[in-house]
């Protein structure tokens, strides 16, 4: 009989240039029993990726289309120019947007940056992808502005790159479905967010210890004195010994001395 339970799993879409190896590691040591399976998508197609239902989360670039998804923003790249290795930019530590203004600046159809002007001069037509533009520069036709993640992932040994100064940010994400906020979902938002494995969240936390109020004995009398001491119906504490006879008079206690007349002189 086959069972009507589904066996946990977790699938995760992931962007080209976001890395989440480390994540997938702190997975797999805190729930061994459900498998994370990886997705890749475009970064034009994991919006629609995730209210598709393809995965359970993406780590996505923003901005995306947030009709019903949830966005939590994770870190945000340096923006970097790819130039051949014989470039004069090369030779410089940073650029700025002003200094690309007599190049070729190539702008592929997947990019994600939000430039409110692009800098440089257009490409006759638009490379694809940015795997495309980046055996542009290597051929000399342009240079390229891109993520620096996309810049190492796309590496060639006859290309650099510089950062530039003022060019726009790019920001990466976890994003889910807003009404599919699963435990699986907040599993993960925990490992990303780098609570420890004894974290809790939104559970109530226990009500604190009140402090022990003092307690009379359970005779309801109070405590006994120390050896040698008494206490008296004012509360004082009297020390010496009491009931004893005074070592002068014999007696219970010690007698007040009389005063006799004052003699007069002669």
């Amino acid at each position: 009989m086959t069972s009507s339970e589904e066996t946990p799993s977790f699938r995760l879409a992931y962007v080209p240039g976001v890395t989440p190896g480390k994540w997938v590691r702190i997975w797999n040591e805190r729930l061994p029993d459900v498998p994370l399976t990886l997705v890749g998508v475009s970064a034009a197609e994991a919006s629609d990726a995730l209210r598709g239902r393809a995965a359970d989360a993406g780590l996505v670039r923003l901005p995306i289309d947030r009709t019903a998804l949830s966005a939590i923003p994770l870190y945000t790249e340096t923006t970097v120019v790819v130039v051949p290795k014989d470039h004069v930019m090369a030779t410089v530590d940073e650029v700025s947007a002003a200094d690309l203004a007599d190049d070729i600046v190539l702008h592929p159809l997947d990019d994600t940056l939000a430039w409110e002007q692009r800098p440089g001069r257009p490409a006759i037509e638009r490379p694809a992808t940015t795997a495309d533009a980046v055996e542009l520069v290597a051929a000399g036709v342009g240079l390229l502005v891109v993520p620096q993640s996309l810049a190492r992932l796309h590496h060639r040994k006859d290309l650099t790159y510089r950062p530039v100064s003022d060019a726009p940010e790019s920001g990466v994400a976890l994003s889910w479905l807003e009404d599919e906020t699963t435990d699986l979902v907040e599993e993960f938002i925990g490992i990303v967010r780098g609570r420890t494995v004894n974290s809790t969240r939104g559970r109530p936390k226990p009500p604190a210890q009140q402090p022990k109020s003092k307690r009379a004995d359970a005779s309801g009398a109070r405590r006994k004195p120390a050896a040698g001491k008494t206490t008296g119906k004012s509360g004082s504490k009297t020390t010496g010994k009491s009931g004893g006879k005074s070592p002068r008079t014999g007696s219970g206690g010690p007698k007040a001395a009389k005063r006799g007349k004052p003699r007069r002189r002669p």
